[in-house]
């Protein structure tokens, strides 16, 4: 085992053959010490196809059966070697390269072996389907490597030595010095110039006669050395004071906190004929308990390369990764003053703040291009305003918005104005805003103002002209901090916590960043950011990656990311004009890309790329720095624009968001409360009792429709030529094309609409009957099983967000199918006990939560095939779980019929309670309760054999409730729309009801004689409910006879409120035998 000086000293040692250039001495070390893998060196040996050289070098990290990510790693290099001599013709070295090198992969996958093995056979490896597209090997080499990288910084015994110590230049001579000067300071009668020619033996300034000095600089052995294992401390012969030299501190010196690094992980393909996916395509691994050559799950959709593919030639990200970015105008606001500010709702996508350079302050929701609101600023109580800011507004009564901001929840947002002022609005839905807090904060202008939450009560942090930082107490008022040190006007603020330590940096207009606790002890760090531009700072969603962005006075732009750890630049972005005009803003996206305002355009950059990756220009009429902003998940960008306008460009999914929106354009309603309430003030279970409730609103006789025959809407019945039982789970994909059904025999059903002519969107639809897929061998998706009767299992399954992958359990181990060729990827997690839910964490695909039948929760790591932890507090099987990543947190339902609250981050119990019965009504052994959460990821619906219910989340209250009445069946299964305007609802007679989602009444009713034969059994009802993704008004279910019928209004009506039938002359009403309930404000 190397010790830690020994390890410090072999850098040491690599530095100075470096810089002594020394070059092949130094990588034979690497390779031997296995302390440092140089991606620099090991890129110009594949680059130069130096097999041998390659693998001897990466054997001194590694072997080939160390882990998956080292076995495909040495696959990847071999097939290459070998596709290339292939391609030489060199048949004799092809079979040598096969028979010693790519043997040892054959016990692991025999069939891909047995397909490599069949190249042989062919004049030319191109005829294989797979590697048709193959170029030569230096471009082959090329996309191979950008694989290899991602499997070296994935692979946990090579990503911890890829980073070479941040050391000083030259610091083993530096260190020999200092020893040499230790030496002669410890001469009996030092000379004022030694003449020092030798570090063979200690320094000792005697006689050039002395007898001693000859023996030893002409015969070394005469010294008696002592071997070590390490170094003697510095202070072991006595006291030393190097000189001090000042290092100033690393942007999170002050944090101490263990790493946290997200390292790099591979693509999702498996070993195989395929290349490596490109070089931007980076994805998660999944683990797999079974075999490390398998296919591993992808947190972004699979873009594969071929060896030999450049990136142009394929389809893959690198090619098509502008196709993620919002370049489409869609929509063009004219907002009546230049915009200076802006920011999207947190919840509702398509909602945005303006803030202008009068004052005015607008609310916009962009797809249906309405103001909502306007207001001209105003200060609220001029009579306790400070004297200084009265005599500033007779001086100069304009006013403009230096930053307009949502709370993290949208419930309240600030406004920091160019005098003195910031204001709080309450914000209630709608156009229902409310003034709700002033402050007479700074001396000036506020330049900036940023919500935290450092104690657990929001605040607001604001900065100014007055060089001061402040932070405020949004319920009261009242000032907690104060930050002074800047020399110069504060431009920016950037709070961030990182394991519950809370900070913020700040940055001031000549260029200097600070950081600050908070505390009264001053700023904690002192730098100045590049170029001393006046810079702005943003984390990027996850909170992992720190980029700042600024426009020095000459202007010249600088945009970096941040290596908080060494207070150092870590990458630089290139492409800015090289004299902006006025500051640049920037901001961030899915965690992927960066955007800034440069040169009467928008330009987007890779974060892991430094070069310029595409400009719009937004079909031109951009001012020279224009403001930008993203919507929260990427789809939609609000951009400045000349004549006082906002143009609003989109993403294909933004403009399928605003479509939603604008055939839809209802904006749920926030309760109003006392103060903005947030998750996790409570860390403990908190037994939560719904309020009493009441009756308010009973369902009025003729006001509902039925729908009892098969021309009052459309439906469509989907055929399957295989046996299956009733039908236990129903999903949609997430591109709404295809429909999944899990039957209780374990046996999963795909049907796929076709793109065509009367199709051309290619997605669900009632007018097309749909294929039911299956591959050509004939193998179908089916789950293990246990023994016992079927109708004790739970199935239940997940999609992954890119369609791509199934996670599927039927009362056996947890299967995890591909969804194109259905084969079983990996299985895991024997019982007991068995799995009863399943869900993707929303961030990280590589993290699911599996509710089990003994009431416990396990949090799974797929990737490290790992449980998390296991989370208890149910006292039955879990039925339901739900994530919400607005608030960070996990919500389950148990068939103890309650729902507990867990923080997602550190998986602690918040708070839970129990779903109320109706009088008279006795859940069944087997009664499950369900879970949502509405678009918003605020309120949840809950639903029980007995009601449907309306939390708000937050506080775990019930805000509206829908009980069933003694004459209706029980309730099978309900969900929200994709616009979560309605809720679907199967009951056990048949019957499907359709509600209006804000208020729970009751609008529309679907008969079993709508879509049924007249002659089937009255055991044949819905089991499951299922809406499609992108159209709010088509749903699916699945019922007990294995069937699985589409449904939507008629064309001529578009929603669910169809004309009531006709029979003599009189229209037919609904007695219905419930109650909505809503609950008091006790």
């Amino acid at each position: 085992m190397t010790t830690s000086l020994s390890r410090d000293l072999i850098f040491l040692i690599l530095q100075f053959l470096d810089e002594e250039k020394f070059k092949e001495t130094g990588h034979i070390l690497e390779q031997e010490s296995g302390l440092f893998f140089s991606m620099k060196y090991f890129e110009e040996l594949i680059l130069g196809g130096k097999w041998d050289e390659v693998e001897q070098y990466l054997s001194g990290f590694t072997r080939v059966d160390d882990n998956r990510y080292s076995m495909k790693t040495f696959f990847e290099i071999r097939k290459q070697k070998y596709l290339e001599a292939l391609d030489k013709l060199d048949r004799a070295k092809a079979v040598d390269i096969l028979t010693k090198d790519l043997k040892v992969f054959s016990s692991f996958n025999e069939d891909l072996f047995k397909e490599i093995t069949q190249l042989l056979t062919l004049d030319n490896f191109r005829e294989n389907e797979q590697l048709s597209t193959y170029r030569d090997a230096k471009t082959a080499r090329t996309i191979m490597l950008i694989e290899l990288k991602k499997l070296i910084e994935a692979n946990p015994l090579l990503r911890d030595k890829l980073q070479f110590p941040n050391i000083k230049n030259s610091r083993l001579r530096m260190l020999i010095n200092q020893s040499l000067n230790w030496q002669h300071s410890l001469c009996a009668n030092p000379r004022q110039n030694p003449d020092i020619r030798t570090l063979l033996v200690d320094h000792s300034c005697r006689n050039s006669t002395d007898p001693y000095t000859q023996l030893a600089t002409s015969n070394q052995l005469l010294v008696s050395t002592q071997k070590t294992e390490g170094f003697l401390p510095m202070c072991a012969n006595g006291p030393f004071q190097l000189a001090s030299t000042p290092v100033q501190t690393p942007l999170n010196a002050w944090v101490s906190t263990p790493s946290s690094m997200s390292h790099p992980v591979v693509s999702g393909t498996g070993v195989g004929l395929g290349g490596p996916t490109n070089s931007t395509a980076v994805s998660k691994g999944l683990g797999d308990s079974n075999s490390m050559l398998r296919t591993r799950l992808s947190a972004v959709p699979d873009t594969i390369i071929l060896s030999g593919m450049s990136p142009s030639q394929s389809n893959g990200l690198q090619f098509n990764m502008t196709e993620d970015l919002p370049k489409t105008v869609a929509r063009t606001l004219n907002q009546g003053s230049v915009p200076t500010s802006m920011d999207f709702h947190p919840i509702q996508p398509t909602l945005l703040l303006a803030g202008t350079n009068i004052g005015e302050i607008s609310l916009w929701e962009v797809s249906a291009r309405e103001k909502l609101v306007s207001r001209n600023f105003q200060v609220w109580d001029i009579g306790s305003s400070s004297m200084t800011l009265k005599a500033a507004l007779i001086k100069d009564p304009s006013v403009s918005v230096r930053r307009i901001l949502w709370s993290p929840d949208g419930s309240l947002f600030g406004v920091a104005y160019s005098k003195h002022i910031v204001q709080l609005h309450t914000y209630f839905g709608g156009n229902d805003i409310r003034q709700y807090l002033e402050i007479d904060s700074h001396i000036g202008a506020v330049n900036d103002l940023a919500f935290c939450n450092p104690t657990k009560q929001l605040s607001v942090i604001t900065c100014g002209d007055d060089k001061a930082i402040k932070v405020w107490d949004v319920a009261t008022g009242a000032k907690l901090y104060t930050f002074e040190g800047h020399e110069a006007a504060v431009h920016c603020i950037c709070p961030h916590y990182k394991e519950n330590v809370h900070f913020v940096f700040s940055t001031s207009v000549d260029g200097k960043i600070k950081a600050w606790l908070y505390d009264i002890m001053g700023s904690r760090v002192d730098y100045y950011a590049p170029g001393h531009s006046c810079a702005t700072m943003a984390y990027s969603a996850d909170g992992k990656r720190l980029f700042s962005c600024g426009t020095t006075k000459e202007g010249e732009s600088h945009m970096v990311e941040w290596n908080e750890n060494e207070g150092t630049v870590k990458r630089t972005y290139q492409g800015f004009h090289k004299h902006s005009l006025g500051v640049v803003q920037f901001d961030t996206t899915k965690n992927r890309f960066l955007a800034a305002g440069d040169d009467f355009s928008v330009k987007f950059w890779d974060m892991e790329n430094c070069v310029l990756l595409t400009t719009v220009d937004a079909e031109g009429g951009l001012p020279a720095s224009p403001r930008i902003r993203f919507n929260k998940e990427g789809s939609l960008l609000a951009v400045s624009a000349n004549d006082n306008k906002i143009k609003i460009l989109a993403t294909v999914d933004g403009l399928r968001l605003m479509r939603t929106y604008e055939s839809h354009s209802h904006i749920a309603s926030i309760p109003p409360s006392d103060a903005p309430a947030r998750i996790g003030d409570s860390k403990k279970l908190e037994a939560t009792k719904p309020r009493s409730t009441e009756e308010v609103n009973p369902i009025k006789a003729g006001k509902l429709t039925e729908i009892s025959s098969p021309a009052q809407f459309r439906s469509l019945k989907l055929s399957a030529h295989v046996k299956t039982d009733k039908i236990s789970r129903l999903i949609y994909t997430n591109s709404g094309n295809a429909i999944l059904a899990l039957a209780f025999n374990a046996i999963h059903l795909l049907w796929k609409w076709p793109q065509g002519d009367l199709n051309l969107s290619g997605r669900a639809t009632t007018k097309v009957t749909p294929q039911l897929m299956q591959p050509a061998s004939g193998i179908l998706m089916t789950n293990n099983l246990i023994d016992g009767s079927p109708d004790e299992t739970v199935p239940c399954f997940a999609l992954s967000k890119n369609d791509s992958y199934v996670m599927s359990a039927s009362g056996g181990k947890i299967s995890l199918f591909n969804m194109t060729t259905f084969k079983t990827m990996a299985t895991f997690i024997s019982p007991p006990p068995v799995a009863t839910y399943l869900a993707f964490h929303p961030q990280d695909n590589n993290i699911i939560a599996i509710g089990m039948g003994d009431s416990t929760i396990y949090i799974y790591n797929v990737r490290l095939d790992e449980v998390k932890s296991k989370l208890k507090g149910h006292s039955k099987r879990i039925t339901g779980l739900a994530f919400s990543h607005l608030l960070n947190i996990l919500v389950s339902s148990g068939a103890d019929a309650q729902i507990i609250v867990w923080d997602s981050s550190h998986w602690e119990m918040q708070m839970g309670c129990f779903l109320q019965t109706p009088a008279g009504r006795t859940p069944t052994a087997r009664s499950d309760t369900q879970i949502q959460f509405q678009q918003d990821q605020i309120h949840l619906l809950a639903v029980t054999e007995t009601h449907l219910a309306i939390y708000d989340i937050r506080k775990l209250e019930c805000i509206k409730q829908w009980t069933i009445g003694e004459a209706l069946a029980p309730i099978s299964h309900a969900t929200f729309s994709c616009d979560s305007q309605l809720v679907y609802s199967s009951f056990f007679d048949g019957t499907v009801h359709i509600f209006g989602a804000s208020d729970l009444q009751l609008q529309c009713q679907i008969k079993p004689t709508a879509y049924l034969p007249s002659d089937i059994s009255s055991t044949v009802y819905p089991l499951v409910v299922a809406a499609h993704p992108q159209e709010p008004n088509q749903f699916a279910i699945g019922l007990t006879d294995g069937s699985v019928y589409v449904f939507e209004p008629l064309e001529s009506e578009s929603k669910w409120e169809v004309p009531q039938r006709i029979e003599n002359g009189s229209t037919i009403s609904i007695s219905p035998q419930v109650a909505v309930l809503d609950q008091t404000q006790g």
